[in-house]
């Protein structure tokens, strides 16, 4: 830095502390009252402005509330950008809950395409899940797709065992499709086999607070939870290419 420049620079650096000063007292404020006043309140990750003049992000994990300066008001619900109609609130919490795609261990996943599959998704999907089948089936009408299924057996009863069965399975992309889209039940394996892959599955599912099934997630790392229709994810993958 030149001495030219160094007045300059320590000016722009006292004012930013000065700045800083009231936004740490009114984080602290806020979380001493919301930790004083709800006992089993979760512990807070963060609290930040937001573009609303007096109201401030408190966030829990990846659930997003509002407050004011004090910690008085608790407020929940969206934050939308009426000039640009964009859900800031939505916007957040998909930027926190993303999921780097190419972090995703795909051996563990069963794999299949439509058409080149130069676009990718990845499905987080129980064998006995209704909607995971609605999801399936209508998968099939996305074109050039590669899909990354990541079976977990959150849904009880013989799911575990009919997971094991299908990704044991010779050929377990066939298999694991002729039973979501066909009904045809996978038939129980009858030799040893490593499924550790699915209990892995169930444990990157924790990880990234993957309560439902199904849940997709797009390359750019965005995340649909529930069987939404081929055209959405059309739409979506187009907006996000």
């Amino acid at each position: 830095m030149t001495p030219r420049l160094a007045p300059f620079a320590a000016a722009a650096l006292a004012a930013l502390t000065l700045l800083a000063g009231p936004a740490r007292a009114n984080e602290d404020e806020i979380r001493k009252t919301l930790t004083e006043r709800f006992a089993n309140l979760p512990k807070i990750d963060e609290i930040r402005t937001t573009p609303m003049p007096g109201v401030w992000e408190v966030r829990i994990g990846t659930d997003i509330m509002y407050s004011d300066a004090k910690g008085t008001y608790l407020l929940q619900g969206s934050m939308i950008d009426t000039a640009t109609r964009r859900n800031l609130t939505e916007e957040r919490v998909d930027k926190l809950s993303a999921i780097d795609f190419a972090s995703l261990p795909l051996k563990d996943a069963i794999v299949w395409k439509n058409g080149n599959g130069k676009r990718k998704i990845a499905v987080f999907a129980d064998p006995n899940c209704g909607y995971c089948k609605r999801l399936e089936k209508d998968l099939v009408n996305v074109k050039d797709v590669t899909v990354y299924t990541f079976v977990i057996p959150i849904l009880g009863g013989d799911s575990p065992e009919k997971s094991k069965s299908i990704w044991c399975a010779k050929d377990n992309t066939t298999v694991w499709r002729n039973w979501m889209i066909d009904g045809t039940a996978p038939a129980r394996v009858m030799v040893q086999c490593d499924a550790a892959a699915i209990e892995r599955n169930t444990a990157l599912a924790k990880k990234h607070k993957v309560t439902g099934t199904p849940a997709i997630v797009f390359e750019d790392g965005t995340r649909a939870p529930g069987a939404i229709p081929a055209a959405e994810i059309e739409k979506r993958m187009a907006a996000k290419s």
